[in-house]
């Protein structure tokens, strides 16, 4: 068996204006502090990097990749989440998803798609200039506002959604596969990729691209009632990438699974710091390293109630307690006798 890899941290949650998260070596060096061995980088924070210049320059990769390296981190994946999720908007969400682009293409859609498909393109050069062999990112939407069936959905719609969604990328896919790097798309509630059955069905239209994978997040289905531990004995052949996430699910006589357009604070289903939910990491990390993944297990801290930073001081070890050294030995080799035929066929009666 394989070890998971870790503790690594999103840094995207934590980029502010102040130190030490308004520069590249000052979160380096605090999220070092607090026992992180690895760091997925926001493509889009020009206080982390510069996508385009990451993709032109292995020199400026280079760099990025020594300073981790002055406190002891490795980037684990590039991210671009904001841009996946552009590559694919429906007009109803158009002004509520313009901020995640320059203002150069704002109020423009077909310049945004564009500018987003640029976008990715340049991470897969990134990605494949820094050395590495998976990519997180979201996958856009052009079905999310038909997600329950009323009206009853036009035959044929839900096809006709992913076969575009696929065509939108599967030249970013050959893109990425011609940098030998895996595109690991986070199922999430609005993405059109938000559960298995989504997921197969975006693989199926990709004609089952071989650098179509998952970014595992078990509070995502903690939040749709999903079975996260069963969900990782079916799809663990695609599970290249994993955040480690808590969240709770409380339902009350007035909200359920929709939340009643409430707050995080208010809603039954919400994102909470490690150990402060629901979800069963000592059965994930088991199921996870019982399969063999040995990828990074990443904080993505979200949280209604606890503090940014306390909430990162706790990551550390709490990853870190739950990553598994696999064993280099059954626990009852002690008592076994060995291998000879001619014992097994007396124990099986056949001498």
């Amino acid at each position: 068996m394989k070890q998971i890899k870790g503790p690594g941290i999103f840094l995207a949650q934590f980029m502010g204006d102040n130190e030490p998260f308004n520069s590249f070596r000052s979160i380096c060096q605090w999220v070092a502090s607090l026992g992180y061995k690895g760091i997925q980088i926001p493509t889009w924070d020009p206080r982390c990097m510069d996508l385009v210049k990451a993709a032109e320059s292995q020199d400026y990769c280079d760099e990025l990749k020594g300073t981790a390296a002055e406190f002891g981190l490795t980037i684990t994946e590039l991210s671009t989440h904001l841009q996946g999720q552009l590559v694919a908007v429906h007009p109803a969400y158009n002004p509520m998803f313009d901020g995640f682009a320059p203002e150069a293409v704002r109020g423009n859609a077909n310049a945004r798609t564009e500018w987003a498909i640029a976008q990715m393109h340049l991470a897969a050069k990134a990605s494949e200039r820094l050395g590495l062999a998976t990519h997180a990112s979201f996958s856009g939407s052009f079905l999310w506002h038909t997600v329950y069936p009323w009206p009853q959905r036009p035959a044929g719609l839900v096809e006709s959604g992913f076969k575009e969604l696929a065509n939108r990328w599967l030249p970013i896919l050959n893109s990425f596969d011609n940098s030998g790097v895996d595109v690991c798309y986070e199922l999430h509630p609005g993405e059109d990729l938000h559960d298995g059955v989504t997921f197969e069905r975006f693989l199926e239209a990709t004609g089952n691209h071989s650098r179509v994978n998952i970014l595992y997040d078990p509070s995502h289905f903690v939040l749709q009632q999903l079975d996260y531990l069963a969900f990782i004995d079916i799809y663990h052949d695609r599970i290249k990438a994993f955040h480690v996430k808590d969240a709770e699910f409380i339902p009350n006589g007035r909200s359920g699974v929709y939340g009643g357009y409430q707050s995080w604070v208010d809603r039954p289903g919400r994102f909470r710091s490690l150990g402060d939910g629901q979800v069963d990491f000592s059965g994930i990390f088991s199921r996870l390293t019982s399969h063999g993944y040995d990828g990074w297990a990443v904080l993505e801290w979200e949280c209604c109630l606890k503090h940014p930073e306390d909430g990162a001081k706790e990551g550390a070890p709490f990853i870190e307690k739950h990553i598994i050294r696999p064993a280099e030995h059954a626990f009852d080799d002690f008592a076994s006798g060995g291998e000879d035929e001619q014992t097994n066929r007396i124990i099986l009666g056949l001498d």
